[in-house]
Order: C-alpha cells, then sequence, then structure tokens
C-alpha cells in the first residue's frame, strides 16, 4: 500500500481543515484520530494478515511525511503509537517478538502512547528518576513523573521505564513495562498550553505507585548505555518517524511559500509577480535544494532499517544526524517562506505562522542538537579522554 492509499487527498484535506481550529482551541485532535483509526492508519506496522497495512519503516516514515504536510501536530502525536507498533516490528523482523502483543492489540484497536520522558533527565533512556519498586509476585509499582505524554487525552496502552535502584548489587536496573488506562495510579496533568504543536496534547503523566504486572514487564536492562535490540529499536523508530514528521513541515513550508510568491505582486515594479525577483527566487531555490538534500536521508536510513544493515557503531550516529538535520532543515526552510510571503505570514491564523511555531518543537526531541553531535563525535573520534 502507498501513502495515497492509507491517507487520500480527501481525507488529507479534512485533516488540514481543521488543523487551525485544533491549534486555535488548544484542542485534542479527536476527528483525526477517529478517521485515521478507522482508515486503517494506526495499523501501518500491523501485518495484513491480521488486518493491517504491513509496512516497513521506509514506507511508514512517508506514510508521517504526508501526513505531516497536513497537520502536523496530528503526525506528532501518532508518531508515539507508531514508535510502539514500529518497535515490535523491528524487533520481530530481528527475531525478537518480546513485543508480539503490542502488535496484536494495535490490531484490535488499542492506541499506545510513550511515557518516557522526564524532566531533568538528560541520560533519556540509560537512566530514570522514576522509581520502580518490586512486589513479591514479580510486579512493580511506578512512581514518578512522565512529561511529553502525546495522545494524554486518547491512549489506551502507556509504555514506561523506571529505576529499581537496589538491583544488580546496586548498580540499578531499568524496567520497562506497560499500563493500561484502567491501572490505578496515574493521572494527567492540564498542563499543555504551548507555543506550538498544540493539538498533540502531549500533557505531563503522573505515577503515583502505578503496579505494572509481571506479563507487562517486558524489559528489565543495566542503567547506562547498552546494546540490548530494544534500545535500537526505539531510537531507530522514534528518530526516523520525528524526521518524517518535520520533512513534512518543511515540504509544506516550501509548498505555500511557492503559492504566496506567485500570487503576491510588486508595485515598484508594475504589478508583475513576486516570482519574478531574483532575490525571491534566490531563497526559494535555497529551500528546495534544502528539502532535496533531505528526503534521500530520510529514505537511505529507514530503508536500512527495514533490510537489516550492519552499519555498527554507526547506526546510532546515522539515526540523530537524521533527525537533527529534518528538525533543523525544516526550520530554515520554514523561515526562508515566511520571508517570501510577506508580512501577511505574521499575522495569527495564517499557515505559516502556525507552522513557524510547529517547527520550533523539533529542538526539544531527543536526541537534541548536542546530544546528537557527541554521538556521531564519539562514533569518529572516540570518546573524550578523562
Amino acid at each position: 500500500m502507498t501513502p495515497e492509499d492509507l491517507l487520500p487527498d480527501e481525507l488529507l484535506e479534512r485533516i488540514r481543515g481543521r488543523a487551525a481550529g485544533y491549534d486555535q482551541d488548544n484542542a485534542f485532535f479527536h476527528e483525526d484520530l477517529r478517521e485515521l483509526a478507522e482508515a486503517g492508519y494506526l495499523r501501518l506496522f500491523v501485518q495484513a494478515s491480521d488486518g493491517g497495512a504491513g509496512l516497513g519503516l521506509e514506507a511508514a516514515a512517508q506514510c508521517q511525511r504526508r501526513l505531516a504536510t497536513a497537520a502536523p501536530a496530528t503526525a506528532l502525536a501518532v508518531n508515539m503509537h507508531l514508535v510502539w507498533t514500529g518497535v515490535a516490528h523491528v524487533l520481530a523482523a530481528r527475531g525478537d517478538h518480546s513485543l508480539a502483543f503490542v502488535l496484536k492489540e494495535a490490531a484490535q484497536g488499542e492506541i499506545f502512547a510513550f511515557g518516557n520522558s522526564e524532566a531533568g533527565n538528560d541520560s533519556v533512556l540509560f537512566d530514570s528518576r522514576t522509581v520502580a519498586t518490586p512486589d513479591p509476585d514479580g510486579s512493580y509499582s511506578f512512581t514518578g513523573t512522565k512529561i511529553f505524554t502525546s495522545l494524554s487525552p486518547a491512549w489506551t496502552r502507556l509504555g514506561i521505564f523506571g529505576k529499581d535502584a537496589a538491583a544488580r548489587d546496586g548498580a540499578g536496573e531499568l524496567i520497562h513495562g506497560f499500563i493500561s488506562r484502567e491501572t490505578p495510579g496515574h493521572r494527567t496533568l492540564d498542563d499543555w498550553d504551548t507555543l506550538g504543536m498544540r493539538a498533540s496534547q502531549s500533557a505531563t503523566t503522573v505515577l503515583d505507585d502505578v503496579t505494572v504486572p509481571p506479563d507487562r514487564i517486558f524489559r528489565k536492562l543495566p542503567v547506562g548505555p547498552n546494546a540490548d535490540p530494544l534500545i535500537f529499536a526505539i531510537f531507530a523508530c522514534f528518530e526516523s518517524l520525528l524526521a518524517a514528521v518535520y520533512t513534512g513541515v518543511g515540504e509544506r513550508a516550501l509548498a505555500v511559500g511557492v503559492e504566496t510568491v506567485k500570487r503576491r505582486t510588486s508595485f515598484k515594479n508594475g504589478g508583475r509577480s513576486y516570482a519574478q525577483d531574483p532575490d525571491i527566487r534566490w531563497k526559494v531555490a535555497d529551500a528546495a535544494m534544502a528539502m532535496d538534500n533531505l528526503y534521500p536521508q530520510l529514505r537511505s536510513v529507514t530503508a536500512d532499517v527495514d533490510a537489516l544493515a550492519d552499519h555498527g557503531a554507526q547506526w546510532f550516529p546515522k539515526l540523530v544526524g537524521l533527525k537533527v538535520n529534518a528538525t533543523e532543515t525544516a526550520r530554515r526552510v520554514v523561515d526562508l517562506a515566511i520571508r517570501v510571503s510577506g508580512g501577511s505570514s505574521y499575522f495569527r491564523g495564517s499557515e505559516l505562522e502556525r507552522l513557524y511555531r510547529d517547527v520550533l518543537a523539533g529542538m526539544f526531541h531527543p536526541s537534541d542538537d548536542e546530544s546528537a553531535h557527541n554521538t556521531v563525535a564519539n562514533a569518529w573520534l572516540g570518546p573524550l579522554e578523562n
């Protein structure tokens, strides 16, 4: 199936038509989510035999790129569901079926969300401020606060992790599991009032002695970087799908900028279109060339994940490099589109004004600019000496 099959033009235009209203009202994209679910979009990674699209990461990324051209916040939030289903797919392709239940439940209509981010935790997946306390029956009780929980009004399954500090002789162990919406002890704060990506409703989730039963604990990992396939799968899906969303933002900004330039006329040049202005043409060309560099990088990295390519120590530099390049390129292209579109783009309610606010969120997603450069430098030059 192609992105056009899963996101036909009519559906895409309906989603585009609602985006400004969601942003204005700081409202969750309930209608978008309902239509996407009905279209089978939440089952991109589910096998065709189970009613899904049976896509790999490359095709799913192209779908997300297309969705983001219509509604970046909707695409960003849907990303979190697709990250978990994508992780299950990537692991299964490598012979690890520990998250097979994720794909099975996604096929049944469950909506997954990502509850890993924590304020002040710059170790991201390699440590946690959330306390995971083991119980005698093999379950764990989690207490902590998770930020940027996209899909907060709609998820039915939330992936979380925390640290059992006493495990491994005091070295600590990171415990990964899933809770259901009905699980007691969690609450969502009404604190999502942001500059952009407002419809994602990525509110804070508070865990207060939330119990995860043994059959929902799917990984126990040492604190610190490690080579477990789960870590690769999360990075591969998270970074690639984020890159796809911001590629879509840049693509749309360029298209809107071009349309606006063709409409604008210059009084001093006798009413001729700004498309005939050499300075404006240079900026449009600059934006187009930047985007042309990004498209093949997105396809290449995601295709290599699907092909089980062995990049060894260069895998993580490739993934974080893609994410940073996509978010920074999109930000530059949106800026250029605004510059060529004139003062109308400065007014609230214009699409470029919204894209300008939405694209800024890219700098806050992991891996951030500093972390990504450190990852790449370590891969090429080795770690800093003590």
